[in-house]
């Protein structure tokens, strides 16, 4: 029988099962949480989105950022690549649920899982974190 014990005595983070085998416990929050999948909107008015194109990779990180003063969306968030360069916004109809999150201080972010160049609209499909600290 093998003998279960903690490695950290102030927080359990591993367990030894033997003098040769260790196994980690993530800790609670510890991993980002997957909210919801979509698409980033009006990526047809960036100006250059075409030569900004080859650029955009598949796993790129994209940061979120409240637009309050948006005349057309009071929920409006701003989707920008890692270099800051603004790709455009999450949809309209999605939008709601991560603006409150965002305005009551939470952390999100995006992830891209796929584009496409058709014409002038760059159709980037995305996936949005929670990132709990």
């Amino acid at each position: 029988m093998k003998e279960l014990s903690p490695v950290n005595r102030k927080e359990l983070t591993s367990v030894r099962l033997s003098q040769a085998q260790e196994v980690a416990i993530p800790k609670p929050f510890q991993q980002d949480i997957l909210l919801f999948e979509t698409h980033v909107a009006g990526t047809s008015h960036i100006e250059g989105i075409e030569e900004l194109e080859p650029f955009i990779q598949i796993g790129d990180r994209l940061d979120f950022f409240r637009e309050v003063t948006n005349s057309y969306d009071q929920n409006a968030i701003e989707i920008r690549n890692a270099s800051g360069v603004k790709l455009g916004f999450l949809p309209q109809k999605d939008n709601i649920v991560f603006s409150r999150l965002m305005d009551a201080g939470k952390l999100l972010y995006g992830k891209i899982q796929s584009k496409e160049l058709r014409g002038r609209w760059l159709k980037i499909q995305i996936e949005i974190y929670l990132q709990d600290l």
